[in-house]
This record gives structure tokens, sequence and C-alpha cells, in this order.
């Protein structure tokens, strides 16, 4: 354990070093890394999501692409096309940029449904089908998707299935004075992004993430996310509650927080600390307009833990 949790220390470190000042952001990035999930940042532009997507994949001894997506992108675009070659009367298939090990969606919300949607097979079975065959993808595979606040002009919302696929929800704010300082007087000789080098293999990930699943979770975790989420089906704000798809990923996201910091089993605080950003992007509040969804549907969460009996 101790030599898994200088390795995560180090991963955090080299990230903390480009990202300043952002400290639980960059840990609930590594909750979805080593938690085999997935990850939406939703903020405001030029906040540093993109800049956090990077510093990850440098991070990482791994395959890595970006992808901007616009509105006139096609499926095939981030999936890959069977191209004809005529010398062989035959058609090949050639990968789109989905095949890598990790990849940063920036802009998610700025494509439409139908393009969006190719990324959902791939980021909940790990393959993509194209044409009637199934290619699957290397893992790790980790998608750190970005997307500017629906308020803004020019952007399609992300459906509730596509939303469900993402372990985390979470947005990075603005830095404070002293911090956002630093970093006019770091950026003076290039991006700190592009200085970075890795500290963790392909094969070190995916050691990490077994080490995930061994992490022992109590019976009475067991039933306290339960009742959090039952909770949340029968609550009169909430049209739509939690699914059996996001309590076992809360499950996960615990078993990954608990290795990261260094214990071998999961606690109620675990619970109390992930249920925001993983929980609140799955929930639908009656009366909210979109954009408030997920603070209010986060303050719904903070109302049904207070009344539930922690267990000891």
């Amino acid at each position: 354990m101790s030599d898994q949790h200088e390795l995560i220390a180090a991963l955090e470190r080299n990230i903390s070093s480009a990202i300043l000042g952002k400290p639980e952001p960059i840990r609930l990035s590594l909750v979805a890394l080593l938690g085999e999930g997935h990850m939406l940042v939703e903020d405001a532009p030029g906040v540093g999501k993109t800049s956090l997507a990077k510093a990850i994949a440098r991070s990482l001894s791994c395959g890595y692409k970006r992808l901007q997506f616009t509105p006139d992108m096609l499926p095939s675009d981030i999936l890959g096309s069977s191209v004809f070659l005529p010398n062989l009367g035959e058609f090949e298939f050639r990968q789109g940029p989905i095949f890598t090990n990790v990849l940063l969606a920036d802009e998610i919300n700025r494509t439409t449904p139908r393009t969006q949607s190719a990324l959902l097979e791939a980021m909940s079975e790990g393959q993509v089908s194209v044409e009637g065959k199934t290619y699957p993808l290397d893992a790790p595979f980790f998608v750190l998707a970005t997307q500017n606040p629906y308020e803004f002009e020019g952007t399609y919302p992300l459906p509730e299935n596509q939303l469900d696929r993402f372990m985390l929800c979470i947005d990075i704010g603005y830095p404070d004075r002293e911090v956002e300082k630093t970093v006019l007087v770091n950026h003076r000789d290039g991006e700190p992004v592009d200085r970075l080098q890795p500290v963790i293999s392909g094969d070190q990930l995916r050691t990490l993430q077994q080490a995930v699943r061994e992490i022992r979770v109590d019976d009475a975790i067991n039933n306290y996310l339960l009742d959090l989420v039952h909770a949340t089906r029968s609550h009169e704000e909430l049209l739509l509650g939690v699914s059996t798809r996001g309590v076992l990923t809360l499950y996960r996201a615990c078993q990954s927080l608990a290795l990261i910091e260094g214990r071998a089993f999961v606690t109620p605080d675990d619970v109390k600390r992930l249920a925001g950003p993983v929980l609140a992007h799955r929930l639908s509040v009656r009366g909210v307009l979109r954009e408030g969804q997920r603070d209010r549907a986060k303050q719904v969460i903070r109302q049904i833990l207070a009344k539930l009996a922690v267990p000891v």
C-alpha cells in the first residue's frame, strides 16, 4: 500500500506543479482516473479546464489525443471510418482519435447529440462498433470532457444517458488573487503544462486501478449508500433519482478515494465528500432551470445526508 500511495502522491504533485491552487479538482480527477471512470468538467471559459486535462495526460506514459468538438463534427470524426483501397479492391478501417488511452473531449456540448452519443459505447464498455464490427479499446481508457455552462450560446445540453456515463462532474472555479499572480509569473516563459514529464506508466496505472477494486467496503457502508440513493428516488423535489449505475459508480469512487488517501477501507466521510460530484449531475430537480440543476441537486443531497444515520 505504501508504494502505491507514493506513486499516487507523485502523480498528484506532478499535476499540481502546473495547476496551482486547485487541490480538490486534482484529487477528484484522480478519483475518476483510478476508479476507471470518466470525468466532466463544467465551468466558464478560461479557468483551466483544458490545462487540467493536459496535465493529467502528460503525467501518464500513455496515448493521448484531444478532440475539439464543433457543431459540424460527425460520429466518424471520433470513431473512424472504412476507406476503400482500389489496389486491393477492399475496405480498410481507419481508426479515429477515440483509439487512445486518455481522450480530451474539449467543449463536448458544442457538438450535436448525434455526435455526443458516439462516445456512449466507448465510455460504458471500452469498445466501439462501426459498420457492424466491434473494435476493443486499449486499457486504460479515460475520457475527460469539458463544457461551458448552458447559458452560453451555441451549446447542446448533454442528455441524461450521456451524463450518467461520467463518474464525476466538477467545476474548477477562479483562483484566489495570490495564486493567480503566481500563474502570471509562471506563464512568463510558456505553458507550465508543456514542461511536464510522465511519472506513471500505463502498466502502473492499471495496477493502481486493480488495487482500487480490492479496497474493503463494510456492509454498513453499503447500506449507507443504498439509504442515500433510495432517498433520492422518493424525494419530493426530484423528478429523477439515482440509478443503479449511479450507486455502483459512487461505490467505486469511494474505493478510489480511500486508496488515494492511503486507506484500505471506505469511510462514511468518503461517501459524504463524493456524493455531490458523483450524483448531482444524475438528478433532475423539479421547477429549476437547466443551468441551476446541479447546484440545487447538490443542496438536496446535502439535506438527505444530514438526515441519514451515519454508520459507525
